[in-house]
Order: structure tokens, then C-alpha cells, then sequence
């Protein structure tokens, strides 16, 4: 199989124990159908966190190294990365440095939900204490004369 980038013969290999194809001249790599989500559980693995996966395809100038077919283009996960894929399941096309912003991406996934669960915590509990008498009579307090 061979490169759609720089059409040199690609190899295989292992990485993070996925068996990729990795083009041993631009340094892109080829991932088989499904092998995108094994990627990205090598750092996070709750697949119903992750979001969509596709936004926005639209065709690309690269051909499928399995089928020849044109590749299309999408945003991944609504990042400012876009991924070439195969439109018949064959696999997905990441350019060198492509995976590692994968797993950036998937990493800061791990934050913002976390910190999206701390800023929910702390609105209960601001209404928590909205909802306390006390407090409620300290407002009233401010209105009286």
C-alpha cells in the first residue's frame, strides 16, 4: 500500500499497540476503519464524552491507499483539524504530527468535562444556598426599612 501523500510504500508498525501503515517519507500514517477510536482510547476511552466525530466533510485532493477512491475532508470533533477519510470505510489518513494533536485534543476532552462537572457542582450549590432561609431573609433585610 502505498503513501497518498508522497505515494512511497508504507510500513507497518506499531503504535500504542494499534498495527499502523506510517509513511516512511512524510512521516503521515494510515489507520484501518475503527483504528481512529483505538487512537484516541489510548487516552480517553468514554466514547459516549467524546462528541461527534465528524463536522463539516467535503472532498479532498487525496486518493484511499486501499481503493483508490477520493477522500473526503472533515472537521474532526468540531476542531480546527481536519482528517482525510475514505467514504467506504476504509480507514483515515493523518498527516505527520496529526496524531499526537488527536490525543491533545482527546486530552483536553478530559478537562473541559471535568471542568464542566465542577462549574455544575458549584451552580447547585450557589442555588442551593439561593434556595436557604437564611439567606432569603438576608435579602428580604436589604428591602426593609
Amino acid at each position: 500500500m502505498n503513501c497518498p501523500r508522497c505515494h512511497a510504500e508504507l510500513t507497518v508498525e506499531d503504535y500504542r499497540g494499534i498495527e499502523i501503515d506510517r509513511c516512511p517519507g512524510c512521516g503521515g500514517m494510515w489507520l484501518d476503519y475503527g483504528e481512529l477510536d483505538q487512537l484516541e482510547d489510548t487516552v480517553f476511552d468514554k466514547d459516549e464524552l467524546k462528541g461527534s466525530l465528524m463536522f463539516r466533510s467535503f472532498e479532498g485532493e487525496l486518493v484511499c491507499p486501499k481503493c483508490g477512491g477520493r477522500m473526503q475532508l472533515f472537521n474532526y470533533r468540531a476542531y480546527n483539524l481536519e482528517l482525510d477519510f475514505c467514504e467506504q470505510q476504509h480507514g483515515v489518513w493523518l498527516d505527520a504530527g496529526e496524531e499526537k494533536r488527536v490525543m491533545e485534543l482527546m486530552k483536553q476532552r478530559i478537562k473541559d468535562i471535568d471542568r464542566k462537572g465542577k462549574a455544575e457542582e458549584e451552580w447547585g450549590n450557589f442555588l442551593a444556598k439561593l434556595g436557604s432561609p437564611s439567606f432569603m431573609d438576608k435579602v428580604k433585610g436589604l428591602f426593609r426599612k
